[in-house]
């Protein structure tokens, strides 16, 4: 199985969009069709059906997919094997868009130098994730750890507290607020689908508990740029985004992204990697966040009770 038609057909899985796969994968969207069509031809199904902003998975994809990933990993493995020392850093961002995969490319522009393997592992919860470090699969990723002990061998620390933002249209009711508090949210119901990890749906459990919110998280996701339209032409929709998130829509959207205060909630995030891990550019990196955090962090902000320290 040609292992760059399957990269590409999880990145179309994973963003909804060829478009946007192709550019993750820094290749033209002709070219990403053709590898998922030439995928397609060999397995003898159809993977993608295509809806009014893009794709969603039919029933083979949605069988297929975890399959993908596994192969994708057992090759990432094999490659690793054979090149110590020699190999690009490798860090699980979750995904491409938000706090991680951003803090990660400002280092990256800090030094241009370094090899950097950007990586994002698609459906795989935090204990997936924290065994993929335990492999040496990856090098490091970043996870809440809600309710999760770090397997020995692993150290973890808490380096990015990700400050929420309301996400809302025009005509929502908030919109021209300059700032919003918890307590002004408890008539707003919060609309986030397609969740299924377990540990942001904790997270944002713990978050609605604790101030009396209503946090949707029921349903279908099919792609940011459909949520954003949707928020866009709403009266009543509103969604969180962290601050450190980048998304880009039309500019007749007129999307608010209005700042949560008194307190600010924060999604709290830790790196973890392996004890034994001499890549230099870890140490750097990690150097790095230990620096950010000590600069960006402020007392005014509300974490579940489960949030590990800041390291």
């Amino acid at each position: 199985m040609d292992l760059d038609a399957v990269r590409t057909f999880v990145a179309v899985a994973e963003t909804g969009q060829f478009q946007a796969a192709a550019d993750d994968l820094r290749i033209t969207q002709q070219a990403a069709s053709k590898r998922v069509a030439r995928l397609e031809r060999e397995l003898g199904v159809q993977l993608f059906a295509r809806i009014a902003r893009g794709v969603r998975l039919t029933v083979d994809g949605q069988a297929l997919l975890p399959h993908a990933c596994e192969l994708i990993r057992a090759a990432e493995r094999a490659t690793a094997a054979v090149t110590p020392g020699r190999r690009a850093l490798r860090i699980d961002v979750v995904a491409r868009r938000i706090a991680p995969s951003n803090i990660l490319h400002a280092f990256y522009q800090q030094h241009p130098d370094i090899e950097l393997d950007v990586v994002t592992l698609v459906n795989a919860d935090a204990e997936s994730a924290l065994a993929e470090v335990s492999a040496g699969t990856i090098d490091a990723t970043f996870r809440s750890l809600r309710h999760l002990e770090v397997p020995g061998g692993l150290r973890s620390s808490r380096v990015i507290d990700d400050r929420h933002e309301l996400l809302v249209g025009p005509r929502h009711p908030l919109a021209n607020a300059e700032t919003v508090t918890l307590a002004e949210l408890t008539d707003h119901p919060i609309w986030m689908p397609g969740m299924s990890d377990a540990e942001p749906i904790g997270y944002y459990e713990d978050l609605a508990t604790a101030f009396g919110l209503t946090i949707d998280t029921i349903g279908p996701m099919f792609g940011i740029e459909a949520l954003l339209a949707e928020l866009a032409d709403s009266t009543q929709l509103a969604t969180f985004v962290g601050e450190g998130s980048r998304y880009l829509w039309p500019e007749s959207y007129d999307l608010r992204r209005i700042p949560i205060v008194a307190p600010t909630p924060v999604y709290p995030l830790s790196i973890i990697w392996r004890a034994d891990n001499s890549h230099p550019v870890l140490a750097n990196f990690l150097d790095y966040l230990h620096t950010r955090y000590r600069t960006t962090s402020s007392d005014d902000i509300w974490t579940p009770d489960w949030a590990q320290s800041p390291g």
